[in-house]
């Protein structure tokens, strides 16, 4: 007969706003494995040889009401692997436990295969490594849902259910008070995970195949024309006036922040049309832009051609990092009057509708110069605009007033 304890402790080494977490050990036979019980509490408070925390209030009851329930559910999993007749040891009951069982695939195996096959891209040069990242992140969140909600860090895929997605969703917007839209990006993320799952014959379909990912339409801000003008003509000094002209340029290019950053003289070509385009693969998605220039983007790009630093570094632009670049386009949105966060999105968004669209360029031409792969995708960008319905009825107002009798009225 083997013998079996669970022993309560506290893991210093894994405090939450300076409280300890309450680990367990499990022996059998001596030999031991650990849990963390995803409780925490101050050390003056437990006492470690009842084994519980002290006092009466309801967080003490509440800790000391899971141990005991965390404790009677190991005692009844090492009793189901005795009369089984299976192999007895620490670690058979933490897996048996945690619903780990020797044979079966587990969620978070699933997300580090389908990370460790996506790494391999970024490392060829097929994709960006910020979408890695995201899928990095995706993980992170993952285990802290399955922490909070069952109490494990990770779940065979046998037992994921449907419930799973609204689930992850709800605790993402709640818990970790993530915005409607980004939490269900994660959502889609983790199905696209699951469906590799499914071809890799680890499942014979998807739980999650048939939740249907939503997404709210973001009021996406954008400059008028006349703000634009106000930003070109406003004097300003050198540190605000290089951040200004990069702004302006994604203004009239509709290139990403990333994207700009990385320009080199050599994305500079000679179009078909003769004149001077920008080409290069979106970071982002690695989709082709190909974006002709405007007078004010090869002004700006001319300006800079002799910088000692584009010259150094072999950059078409001398772009600052992010964090000082969103900081002085604030400095610079305060000297000229605009009342708008200015973003490298809301100069992609001017591009896709004020600088575009609103001048009649076909919303095809602008999908393409946006290296969007899926035209739905511009047109979330590029919502009708007052300017635009204004723009095309006076053009029919006018074409409806050329040569037309007037209205006879009969007395």
């Amino acid at each position: 007969m083997t013998s079996f304890s669970v022993l309560f402790w506290l893991n210093k080494s894994r405090s939450k706003n300076n409280k300890p977490a309450i680990y367990l050990r499990l022996s059998v036979d001596g030999k031991r494995a650990e849990l963390s019980t995803y409780q925490y509490v101050t050390p003056a408070l437990w006492n470690a040889s009842a084994q519980c925390v002290k006092g009466n209030s309801e967080e003490a009851q509440a800790i000391n009401r899971q141990l005991l329930t965390l404790k009677a559910n190991l005692h009844k999993h090492y009793s189901l692997l005795v009369t089984s007749g299976e192999p007895v040891t620490a670690a058979a009951v933490k897996n048996s436990f945690t619903g780990i069982t020797e044979h079966s695939r587990t969620l978070c195996e699933v997300i580090d295969f389908h990370n460790r096959r996506f790494a391999e891209k970024v490392k060829a040069g097929m994709t960006s490594g910020r979408t890695l990242k995201r899928f990095e992140i995706t993980k992170e969140k993952v285990i802290a849902f399955l922490k909070a909600q069952y109490h494990v860090s990770d779940r065979p895929l046998s037992e994921i259910r449907f419930s799973f997605a609204p689930d992850f969703e709800h605790f993402l917007t709640t818990v970790q008070g993530i915005g409607a839209n980004t939490a269900m990006k994660y959502v889609k993320i983790l199905k696209q995970m699951l469906k590799l799952a499914v071809d890799q014959g680890w499942l014979v379909v998807s739980p999650l195949a048939g939740f249907k990912c939503t997404y709210e339409d973001p009021q996406r801000e954008r400059l008028t024309m006349d703000e634009i003008m106000a930003l070109y003509n406003k004097q300003l000094i050198p540190r605000l006036a290089e951040v200004r002209d990069i702004y302006l340029f994604c203004c009239f290019t509709g290139y990403a922040y990333t994207d700009v950053l990385h320009l080199t003289p050599d994305n500079l070509v000679i179009g078909i049309d003769g004149e001077k385009w920008i080409v290069k693969n979106r970071e982002k998605t690695q989709t082709a832009e190909r974006v002709p220039l405007l007078p004010i983007p090869l002004e700006i790009v001319n300006r800079y051609k002799d910088s000692p630093y584009c010259l150094l570094y072999h950059r078409l632009l001398p772009v600052n990092s992010n964090q000082r670049y969103n900081a002085y386009l604030q400095e610079i949105a305060t000297l000229c009057d605009i009342k708008k966060h200015l973003t490298t999105h809301t100069a992609r968004h001017t591009f896709a509708t004020t600088v575009t669209l609103e001048n009649d360029v076909p919303i095809e031409t602008v999908s393409q110069m946006l290296g969007h792969k899926c035209i739905r995708t511009t047109q979330i960008y590029a919502k009708i605009t007052q300017q635009k319905v204004s723009n095309n009825m006076r053009a029919l107002r006018e074409r409806l007033a050329v040569d037309k009798p007037k209205l006879q009225v009969t007395v």
